[in-house]
């Protein structure tokens, strides 16, 4: 029963979503599987809005995996340093296109295992590149706002973003995996806030019984 309840719910959400949210895109700047693999390891505790900044310079000094492999760290470094946490993920980016390179023939590679393998690559990630690149809907990207809605609209009950991801999996059809997670990262940037959401001006307010909802 109560599975079919979230079902129901879910079925009731994605609709006013979508009508709310036409055509919904990845939020970061990108122009092929390589630089969106870069640009979503430089997210990790960033906003894209920063992760954007930072691209164009980085994107036109590498081009290639072979290049981001070559690059010295230190300049590597200075190029994302904005995004925080850059020594790692210099390091991370670095590594993952060295594999990139001698594994996959300089291409991104388009599975799930594959992707995984590579440093600084966990499921959502993964579930980026394979959804935006690749139009391949393996899973449903999990970040902060979708871990946040999740919870507020009774999606999930769960805290870590694997189980919140097969929650949502069980509820929503395979089809809608990939734009899921950008309705539901549009709609928690736009109206659905960690600090006072918006809630007189959410299409589905009345689908919603989060302890925290505000009308101010």
């Amino acid at each position: 029963m109560k599975a079919r309840a979230g079902y129901l719910r879910a079925a009731r959400i994605v609709p006013r979503l979508e009508a709310a949210y036409p055509n919904p895109k990845c939020a970061l700047d990108h122009s092929n599987p390589l630089q969106l693999l870069v640009a979503t390891i430089l997210s990790a505790q960033s906003t894209d809005r920063m992760v954007n900044t930072v691209t164009p310079a980085l994107f036109r000094k590498c081009k290639t995996a072979q290049q981001f492999a070559n690059a010295e760290q230190d300049e590597l470094e200075a190029l994302i340093r904005p995004t925080g946490f850059f020594r790692t993920k210099a390091k991370h980016i670095k590594e993952a296109c060295r594999i990139i390179g001698e594994k996959h023939g300089g291409k991104v590679p388009g599975t799930m295992n594959a992707l995984l393998e590579l440093p600084g690559v966990a499921r959502k990630t993964a579930n980026v590149v394979l959804g935006v690149a690749f139009e391949h809907a393996e899973g449903v990207v999990v970040d902060t706002h979708v871990q946040r809605l999740s919870r507020r609209l009774g999606l999930s009950a769960e805290t870590r973003p694997e189980k919140i991801e097969k929650d949502l999996m069980k509820l929503i059809p395979q089809d809608k995996w990939i734009e899921i997670s950008h309705l539901l990262i549009h709609h928690g940037r736009a109206v659905c806030r960690a600090i006072r959401p918006r809630c007189a001006a959410c299409p589905i307010e009345d689908l919603c019984n989060s302890a925290d909802k505000t009308f101010q």
